[in-house]
C-alpha cells in the first residue's frame, strides 16, 4: 500500500481509485448491471420531463433507494427537469439516469411527460392562420 498526493492509502495496481477523482464506481454498478429501464423497457427521451410525485415519498421512505436514486429525487424536488438536465445535475451518464428513472417510475416516485412526436404537432400554416385571426380581433 502507498499513499497518493492527498495522503490516502491505496494499492499501486488498483483501478478503483484515482488520486484526483477519488474512488471510482463503474456505471453498471449503479444500475445493478442493467442497461434498460424497468421490466417494460420504457425508453426515456433526452427531452422528456421528469416531475417528482410529491405524495409518493414521505420522510424516510426513500431509505430503500440507492444514493443515485436519491440524488435524482433531490434534483426533481427543486423543479421539473429533463432527462438530460438530470444527467448533468447528477453528474451521471444518461444511460444510467434512464435506468434509475425507470426504477423511480415503477415505484411511483416520479411522473414522466414524453415529448409530442413531430408528426402530431400542428402544421405551421395553421398556427400562422390562428395568429393572424387573433390579430384581426
Amino acid at each position: 500500500m502507498t499513499e497518493d498526493m492527498t495522503g490516502v492509502p491505496h494499492d499501486q495496481g488498483s483501478q478503483w481509485y484515482d488520486g484526483e477523482a477519488g474512488p471510482l464506481v463503474r456505471p453498471y454498478a449503479m444500475t445493478g448491471g442493467r442497461t434498460k429501464p424497468g421490466p417494460t423497457g420504457v425508453r426515456f427521451d433526452l427531452i422528456a420531463l421528469v416531475t417528482l410525485d410529491a405524495g409518493a415519498l414521505g420522510p424516510g421512505e426513500d431509505s430503500a433507494l440507492g444514493p443515485e436514486h436519491r440524488v435524482l429525487i433531490d434534483l426533481c424536488r427543486i423543479e421539473t427537469q429533463s432527462v438530460a438536465e438530470l444527467g448533468a445535475g447528477a453528474d451521471l451518464p444518461v444511460g444510467v439516469v434512464r435506468v434509475l428513472l425507470g426504477d423511480l417510475l415503477e415505484l411511483g416516485c416520479v411522473t414522466v411527460s414524453r415529448p409530442v412526436p413531430p408528426a402530431q404537432l400542428p402544421d405551421e400554416r395553421i398556427l400562422r392562420e390562428v395568429i393572424e385571426g387573433l390579430r384581426a380581433l
